[in-house]
């Protein structure tokens, strides 16, 4: 029977208890909805409807990804609409 230890969990969880969350845009799904990731313990979130930080649970995964769906579908239908009005 094969032994594991929590060691490689446990210290950046002490650093992250001891210094704080260091946290890095992983992924823009909006302008303004961003999903983060601390470098240490990987501890993932995202901004909520206020602008909040708030753990990413499997719910709002879906949701930032219908939401980056509609966002780059419309940007792209205002970019075809802006070339178009520039031509004529």
């Amino acid at each position: 029977m094969k032994k594991t230890t929590n060691k490689p969990t446990l210290i950046p969880k002490m650093y992250c208890n001891l210094f704080g969350h260091d946290y890095d845009v992983t992924k823009r799904v909006t302008y303004h909805v961003k999903e983060y990731t601390c470098r240490h313990c990987k501890k993932e979130l995202t901004t909520n409807s206020n602008g909040k930080l708030i753990e990413l649970t499997p719910k709002f995964k879906e949701i930032n990804a219908i939401l980056e769906r509609i966002y780059t579908s419309r940007t792209e239908r205002l970019k075809k609409k802006t070339i178009a009005l520039s031509i004529y």
